[in-house]
């Protein structure tokens, strides 16, 4: 099944806000109902792909036959941008100018390199598609040329899993349930959980830097990759021959978070963990944001590792975003205070084991054990908010999300400068906002901050949002932050990615890419700028 084109996943799990979130959303921020319902998907003027007779049969011969080339409307629109908010408003208005001219489907890595010197020899850009859930510009490169949405569904097997080393290789474009489904038949996890696990795909994962709900456990998508085949318009690209090494720089690191930019991922060899036995979440209340991510990095850097951690500040607790099934409902709003999350997977007896023994930190740090409940209703729904964010669209309020990370002894300032950034910049354009955030994945030496900004739309929300968005990421910038910490860097943040590298950073990219892709096919603009 297809994602909804002008929304987030399946359109039969979306649900209308409650009278309670519509009154508050009315009251507090002003927002009215939506205009408009979005535009039909056939009511959409999309226009005829450019593409030229001899590109046409070209990218066909390249794909084993026409079938596999799509330039029909509907297949070219539900392949246009990605999934951030702005993408959706534009494509619910029906504005499609970021159209691509074809979807290539191909079935093997061949097939790949084929497009690709296909798209060199005619002029043509060429996109990787995975899941289509980029929420930074990820999929809508400079458009200088027409480019081709490389679609990597039919890629989409389990290759191999061995046993003995507890690695599997992977087909880019199989989807994280049906990775995790292939692998538990032979008894292994992946544990790769992010909100978009629904959707995307392990191409995807590894070309943006994915980091998974279960962080704190199994470790960011970049931790599990040990190997990658990459198909490049200069020909083939092997990584990984072993889980380390010494034998120069390690160009896996290279290639991964690299967006498309520099190849198209075809095979990613992962580390993978035996199915836990045992999965339990619990929920803690802390009386304040900054007690409670004392307490995280207590854990984290002195402490037994939960496979799930994360905090939410006293405003997301309040609103219940904390368990995004609670939206609305008065139980999740009786205290004061921040929630948190832990939640340990594995045998019944380390279970048991690290959960008493963070159990005692989290008590001594001044936390207070609520139980399973609020735990297993966050695991229930911890794949909601992107639906939430559908409904509050339609509703008529503008509901965005951004991400950053920082050292420890950073966080304070990052948390309040990007605050107030989002506070001050909307306040100032006549919307004021709700701003939330939680602590979404630690580390020894740092954490990931979570920004969910809720407002009215104004007149022009793409418009609106534009300048609010510069100034959380000048802010991030400011604060000693990265500008993204998984969602990516896409067209979205490409201006700040280039000034957190530096001019140095950039050339050695530019230089890459250059040797790589020689004629600017794969994703221009994207990651770094058009030379």
């Amino acid at each position: 099944m297809d994602m909804l084109w002008s929304g987030w996943g399946d359109p039969a799990k979306a649900a209308p806000l409650p009278d309670s979130v519509t009154g508050l959303l009315r009251d507090l921020l002003g927002v009215t109902p939506g205009k408009s319902a979005p535009a039909g998907i056939d009511a959409v003027a999309a226009p005829e792909s450019p593409l030229d007779d001899a590109a046409r049969t070209a990218l066909a011969d390249a794909l084993g036959g026409p079938a596999q080339l799509l330039v029909d409307s509907e297949a070219r629109i539900r392949h246009t941008r990605g999934k951030s908010t702005p993408d959706l408003l534009r494509i619910r208005a029906g504005e499609v100018d970021d159209i691509p001219a074809a979807v290539a489907l191909p079935a093997t890595h061949d097939e790949v390199l084929a497009v690709l010197r296909v798209c060199a020899e005619h002029g043509l850009s060429a996109v990787p598609f995975g899941g289509g859930t980029s929420v930074v510009g990820g999929l809508a490169p400079e458009r200088r040329r027409p480019f081709v949405a490389l679609d990597l569904r039919r890629l989409d097997g389990l290759v191999s899993v061995d046993e003995v080393s507890r690695t599997a290789v992977l087909q880019p474009g199989l989807r994280a349930p049906q990775c995790e489904a292939l692998l538990n038949e032979r008894g292994f996890t992946l544990g790769h959980f992010p909100q978009s696990y629904e959707w995307a795909t392990v191409g995807g994962f590894a070309a943006a830097r994915s980091s998974g709900q279960a962080s704190a456990g199994y470790g960011r998508f970049d931790d599990m990759v040990l190997g990658l085949t990459v198909a490049t318009p200069e020909g083939t690209l092997e990584v990984g021959r072993a889980p380390r090494s010494a034998a120069g720089p390690d160009l896996r690191q290279l290639i991964l978070g690299s967006e498309g930019a520099l190849g198209v991922i075809t095979a990613v060899t992962v580390r993978v963990r035996p199915l836990p036995q045992t999965k339990v979440y619990e929920g803690w209340r802390f009386p304040s944001f900054e007690q409670g991510a004392a307490a995280l990095r207590t854990i984290a850097q002195s402490g037994p590792q939960p496979t799930v951690l994360r905090l939410s500040d006293e405003t997301e607790t309040f609103v219940g975003l904390a368990q995004p099934d609670a939206i609305g409902q008065s139980a999740a709003q009786q205290s004061a205070g921040c929630m948190a999350i832990a939640g340990y997977e594995g045998t019944p007896e380390d279970t048991a084991d690290r959960r008493a023994r963070v159990a005692d930190i989290l008590l001594a740090c001044g936390g207070e054990l609520i139980g399973e409940e609020p735990g297993e209703r966050w695991a229930h729904g911890r794949y909601n908010a992107p639906y939430l964010r559908d409904s509050l669209l339609d509703a008529g309020a503008f509901a965005e999300t951004l991400e950053t990370a920082t050292f420890w002894s950073r966080l304070p300032e990052l948390y309040t400068a990007v605050r107030e950034a989002l506070t001050g910049t909307l306040t100032e354009a006549g919307t004021p906002p709700l701003v939330m955030c939680h602590i979404s994945h630690v580390y020894e030496n740092g954490a990931s901050l979570y920004f969910t900004v809720v407002s009215a739309q104004g007149d022009d929300p793409v418009a609106h949002w534009a300048p609010v968005k510069h100034a959380a990421n000048d802010a991030i910038l400011a604060a000693g932050g990265t500008i993204s910490h998984h969602h990516g860097v896409g067209t979205d943040h490409r201006d700040w990615y280039t000034q957190e590298i530096g001019p140095v950073g950039v050339r050695i990219l530019q230089a890459v890419k250059n040797e790589l892709d020689p004629a600017g096919v794969l994703n221009p603009g994207v990651l770094i700028p058009v030379r």
